[in-house]
Formats: structure tokens, sequence, C-alpha cells
């Protein structure tokens, strides 16, 4: 069945809810279009979490096969991809324990705070400083770091993704934040110490 322009106008919240509502139907076209939607999202919130890019590869196949199993399971309680990242969320963390992998957020373009934006280093210097510094978080906190300052969700809409109460996300913030704020000035200068050896 094609999208009428109708469906094309509603807000994209809703045209996810009937796309996921077609799905519960066997729609194959409606699972097509809710696939490349949310492939390049999911690609990076899954690598992000797990590092390595194959693993992240299976993942999001588990991920979207998980959507097309259990699309009837929606209960339209909270926004589509709340729901579809939080499922995201559940299967990366199986993965991870199952395979005792590190997960590991690579920033390469959010704004910490503490973050000097006249450190003296270049961009992949800048990349490697905030990588270092989220090594020291625990998968649970790099997961609420990445979803608020990378995809923009609120502390409330983080707690239906992980699948707890908006405090704990708070409080997984606030060590998160506690913890880069005592390590990133050691690794700048590290990392600014390192880039000029090798040049």
């Amino acid at each position: 069945m094609e999208l009428t322009d109708r469906d094309r106008r509603r807000p994209p919240d809703e045209h996810e809810r009937r796309l996921l509502d077609r799905v519960v139907e066997r729609d194959r076209l409606a699972f097509e279009q809710l696939f490349y939607a949310y492939h390049p999202r999911l690609q990076r919130f899954v690598t992000r979490m797990v590092k390595h890019a194959w693993l992240a590869d299976e993942i999001v196949n588990d991920v979207m096969l998980a959507i097309w199993k259990g699309a009837k399971s929606f209960a339209g309680n909270s926004r589509v991809s709340t729901w579809i990242f939080g499922i995201a969320y559940r299967v990366s963390l199986k993965r991870l324990r199952r395979r005792r992998l590190r997960a590991i957020f690579v920033h390469n373009d959010i704004a910490i705070e503490q973050a000097s934006h006249d450190g003296g280093y270049d961009l992949d210097e800048q990349r490697e400083w905030l990588q270092r510094g989220f090594d020291q978080l625990s998968a649970r906190q790099r997961a609420v770091v990445e979803l608020s300052y990378y995809s923009g969700y609120g502390y409330a809409e983080i707690g239906k993704i992980l699948g707890c109460p908006e405090n704990t996300v708070k409080t997984r913030m606030f060590h998160a934040r506690r913890i880069l704020k005592r390590v990133l000035p050691t690794l700048e200068h590290e990392t600014i110490q390192r880039g000029r050896q090798t040049k």
C-alpha cells in the first residue's frame, strides 16, 4: 500500500504509529519504511555503545527483527522512537554482557560543558580526548549522556528508553558529569602532550 499525501503530512510520530500498525498486519512496505528511517540512527547509537561496527550491524539487525516480530507489543504510551531505542538499548546491553565487551561511546561531535574549545589541539585530538574520557564511564552512564547530548532526549524520555525512573537518569547523568569533570582536564593535558610529541 502506497503512502497517501495525507499520510505524508501527518506528524512524525503519528505517521510512525500508522506504519507500526501496518507492520502488525505484516505489511512489508511499512516495515521497509521504518527500517530505512531508523537504521542510520540506530547504527550510530549502537556503534557508540559497543564500539565494534561488526557487532553494531548484528545488533541493529536483531533490533529490526524484534520490531518486525513484536510490533503488536507497542503499547502506545510513548513515542515510537522511544520504544525502538529502548529495544536497541536492551539488546545492546544483553550482547555486551554475553560477549563481555566494554561499552564505549566514541563521541565525535557532542559538546560537553567541560570541553575547552581553545585547548590547543586539533579535532582528532579532541575526539581522542573525549573518547578516553568516556572510557571512564559505565555503559549505563554513557547511554544517558549519548541520548541527552547527542540525540536530544529529555530525562523523562530517556527513562522510558532505558526502562528506569527519571530520577535514576538524573543520578547517572550527575555521576557521569562528575567523573568527566574530574578526568577530562588530565586527559586533555596528556592528549596535547602526545600530539606535540608526534608532530
